[in-house]
C-alpha cells in the first residue's frame, strides 16, 4: 500500500480540496481534525451561533462530511489542553505586557505542525498535508528545506509559518502553494465538495467576536483571577493628555480606529506602556522606525547568520517586504 499521508482537515474549503486532490491522485490518506478550543467555555464572549473557525462543532461536522464524500478514514483529536498552554495563555500574557501577539503563528509552530506530526506518527503517516498557501523546496546545494511564498500573493501564508523546523518542512506538503484561490474554489465545485461555497473566515478562532480585551477579562475570570481595574492616559508624542482609557491592553501599536479621540488628522497608537497604563498616539509618520531588534529567530534557508546580510523584511502579514540589513547581535 502507498505511504499514508495525514491531511489536516479544518472543515474549510482549502483543506477539503487538499484531501480531494490527494485522493484523486492516488495517494493513501487519512483526515484528522484538531479540536482546539471549546467555544462554549466563555459564553459571555461567544457569538450568537457559538461557533468559530478551526475548532467549532460546525467545522468538525463539515470536515467529517468532506471525508465521507471523498472516501477517506477520518479522526478527531482533542488538543484543547495543548492549545490553551501554547497559544491562549501566551496570547493573554503578551497583550497584558503591552505587546501584540500573533496567535496563528504560535498555533502553527506548537500545534498544527509539532503536535500534528506526533498524531501523524501515531496513525503510521510519514507525511502531512495542509491547506496553507505556501511552497517548500529542497536546495540541492545546501541540502536544506526552504519555504517559498505561494503563487497567489493575496493568499500567501508564509508569514505565519516562520516557526517550522527543517524536520517539519521535510515531512510537510502544501498542495495549494502553486494555485490561486479562484482555482481552488473551482476545484471544490468540480469535486462537488459539501463546503464548496463556504465563506472565508479571518477572525482568531478563540475570539470569534473580535473583542480581545473582553476575551482576556472573561478568560482570567474563568481561571479564577479577577482582572485588574485599569485606566490611564492617552497622550500625544509630547506627553500632552488627550483623553482617558480603560486599559492599555485595549490598544495595539498601529491601531487607528476606536481611540475615542476627536482630531483633525488621523491618529494612530504609536506606543503602549502596561506599567504606567499610558497610550501614546501620533501621526502616521510617528509610527515609522528605521530598525528593530528581532528575537526567537528560526533559520530556514541558512544554518545561521555569521555576518550581516541584505534581506527583505516583513513585519506583519500584509506588509510589503522592505529592504533591510540583518545584523547578528551577541
Amino acid at each position: 500500500m502507498a505511504e499514508l499521508i495525514a491531511v489536516a482537515m479544518s472543515g474549510g474549503v482549502d483543506s477539503s480540496v487538499v484531501a480531494a486532490l490527494l485522493k484523486r491522485d492516488g495517494h493513501n490518506i487519512a483526515g484528522l481534525t484538531m479540536q482546539l478550543w471549546n467555544q462554549r467555555r466563555l459564553p459571555e464572549v461567544a457569538t450568537d451561533s457559538g461557533t468559530g473557525r478551526c475548532c467549532s462543532l460546525d467545522d468538525v461536522y463539515d470536515a467529517r462530511r468532506v471525508a465521507e464524500h471523498v472516501g477517506v478514514p477520518y479522526y478527531v483529536v482533542n488538543l484543547e489542553r495543548q492549545f490553551e498552554k501554547n497559544v491562549v495563555e501566551p496570547f493573554v500574557e503578551e497583550y497584558l505586557a503591552g505587546r501584540t501577539p500573533v496567535p496563528c503563528t504560535l498555533c502553527n509552530t506548537f500545534i498544527k505542525f509539532d503536535q500534528f506530526l506526533e498524531l501523524a506518527d501515531s496513525v503510521g503517516a510519514h507525511s502531512i498535508a495542509t491547506g496553507h498557501y505556501a511552497r517548500v523546496s529542497r536546495n540541492p546545494e545546501t541540502g536544506r528545506y526552504e519555504m517559498r511564498t505561494a503563487i497567489d500573493g493575496s493568499k500567501d501564508q508564509t508569514y505565519f509559518l516562520w516557526g517550522l523546523t527543517q524536520e517539519q518542512l521535510s515531512r510537510t506538503m502544501f498542495p495549494l502553494g502553486e494555485m490561486t484561490k479562484p482555482e481552488v474554489r473551482a476545484l471544490a465545485e468540480e469535486f462537488n465538495l459539501p463546503v464548496a461555497k463556504k465563506h472565508e473566515s479571518y477572525e482568531i478562532c478563540f475570539v470569534p467576536n473580535g473583542d480581545y480585551a473582553a476575551f482576556m477579562d472573561a478568560y482570567l475570570r474563568d481561571k479564577g483571577v479577577e482582572p485588574e481595574v485599569t485606566e490611564g492616559r492617552v497622550v500625544d508624542a509630547e506627553g500632552k493628555e488627550l483623553g482617558r482609557h480603560a486599559g492599555a491592553h485595549h490598544f495595539t501599536v498601529g491601531q487607528r480606529k476606536g481611540l475615542g479621540i476627536a482630531a483633525k488628522e488621523p491618529l494612530y497608537v504609536i506606543a503602549t506602556d502596561s506599567v504606567s497604563q499610558t497610550v501614546t498616539v501620533g501621526s502616521n509618520d510617528d509610527l515609522l522606525r528605521t530598525g528593530l531588534v528581532a528575537r526567537d529567530i528560526r533559520w530556514l534557508s541558512w544554518p545561521g547568520l555569521p555576518a550581516p546580510a541584505r534581506v527583505r523584511v516583513r513585519i506583519r502579514n500584509r506588509h510589503i517586504p522592505a529592504w533591510a540589513t540583518l545584523t547578528p547581535l551577541s
